[in-house]
């Protein structure tokens, strides 16, 4: 059964990620790219959920369907009060992390325990509490997963990801660990930003400190292999659009200015984005840092323990496409969707077979919000007229919720609400 579910998994993956012939360039790096995504990738997820929130005006008679990614902001959606979430993802990885995350809000004793579970994640106590509490709250997937063994975590089984500081792993976690790297070798710490005290010493510490490792002939042969941004879960073809989007049509330069954004145009005091990639994890324990809470994403906040707790049971976690999910759905009956940046990898036919499913299943004054790694929404042109004539792109508030999205990686947040 395991088996089976798992070859399902990787044949809705490569569905999504393979465009091109398995023996051209582009072939042979998007089945790399496939391979590398099967395990975890997103520890943590890279999109503001405080942002879509806004954006999604959840009432407590929505349901709402969503990209899982690493779970966190599925989880962050409860504080809203929806009435029902469907997180799917291609990852089984990521399907067994949400999992994870949701049996401990429900099942762990306390606060402090499921805050060093998913907060810190790098205690021994941690595997502990999973045999005590959460094992005999999981399905039989999720146990394989987390009991299961692999090489990248060199025969240790994948629960002790959280004895050995889970936000270290993943691709994504890798690849943060690997830019710290490059910037040691020419002798720049980036945990120094996490020590900033004012927007302007961070903007300091970008010009004279970061900015510049994007100039070294390492960083700038690097960053121009598709393969490099795998770790960021950029797959070929969203590569192709970051650098056409580019005025400098230059990798380097796309990242540089996320970098800048990221760096610099939010408080270190409100970003746990920028925790994550400048100190490697969330401020510790949550301390009082400069006379206030360090930040957390939502779902790690005492304030919304016991919230989160309590409506845990609405959210179900699926290894499943987004548009084979809502094959499944009844026709007006969903109130909001959450695409993350996932278009940015599809077909033409991918996008109409989407939007025809989410325009059948849509609810007078649905709202679907997902990112670009290029500035402008990519559906004009793309979407047949007559599916996308039945939907309001809200232009205005799409700019200014992406200005405000402390995550800073994309190039565009988008926004439309469904007019019938």
């Amino acid at each position: 059964m395991a088996q089976s579910t798992l070859t399902a998994s990787k044949k809705r993956l490569s569905n999504a990620v393979h465009r091109s012939d398995a023996t051209s360039r582009e072939g042979i790096l998007e089945r790399l790219f496939t391979f590398a995504f099967k395990g975890l990738v997103y520890p943590q997820i890279w999109e503001d959920p405080d942002v879509d929130m806004k954006a999604l005006r959840l009432t407590p008679s929505s349901r709402m369907i969503a990209i899982a990614s690493g779970g966190c902001n599925v989880m962050s959606y409860l504080t809203a009060n929806p009435a029902e979430i469907t997180a799917v993802d291609l990852n089984r990885a990521h399907v067994a992390l949400g999992r994870l995350k949701l049996a401990a809000a429900r099942h762990l004793p306390n606060y402090e325990t499921f805050y060093r579970f998913f907060g810190e994640a790098d205690e021994k106590a941690n595997v502990a509490a999973y045999n005590r509490f959460l094992r005999e709250n999981l399905d039989a997937e999720t146990i394989a997963y987390w009991e299961g063994r692999d090489v990248a975590n060199w025969g240790r089984k994948r629960i002790t990801l959280f004895s050995r500081d889970l936000y270290h792993h993943g691709l994504l976690g890798y690849c943060i660990g690997a830019g710290h790297l490059v910037a040691k070798l020419y002798g720049i710490d980036p945990k120094h930003m996490v020590k900033a005290r004012s927007l302007e010493e961070q903007r300091t510490f970008f010009d004279t400190a970061l900015a510049p490792l994007f100039d070294k002939r390492l960083v700038r042969w690097a960053t121009s292999k598709k393969m490099s941004l795998y770790g960021l879960g950029i797959p070929p073809a969203q590569y192709d659009a970051l650098v056409s989007a580019s005025a400098e049509g230059d990798m380097s330069a796309v990242l540089k200015d996320r970098l800048e954004k990221l760096a610099c145009d939010f408080s270190m005091k409100d970003n746990y984005f920028a925790w994550q990639a400048f100190g490697r994890g969330y401020a510790p324990k949550a301390k009082e840092t400069s006379g206030e809470s360090g930040p957390l994403p939502p779902y790690l906040k005492r304030a919304h323990f016991e919230e989160i707790r309590s409506r845990a049971g609405r959210v179900r976690v699926l290894n499943r496409n987004f548009t084979e999910h809502l094959q499944t759905v009844e026709n007006d009956s969903l109130d909001a969707y959450v695409l993350l940046d996932a278009q940015d990898w599809m077909t033409d036919a991918q996008l109409n077979a989407l939007w025809s499913e989410i325009t059948r299943t849509a609810r007078q004054g649905a709202r679907v919000v997902f990112r670009t790694a290029a500035a402008p929404t990519l559906l004009p042109g793309r979407v047949a007229d007559d599916t996308l004539d039945r939907w309001t792109y809200e232009d205005e508030e799409s700019l200014e919720l992406g200005k405000q999205d402390r995550s800073s990686i994309y190039g565009g947040f988008h926004l439309y609400v469904y007019n019938g």
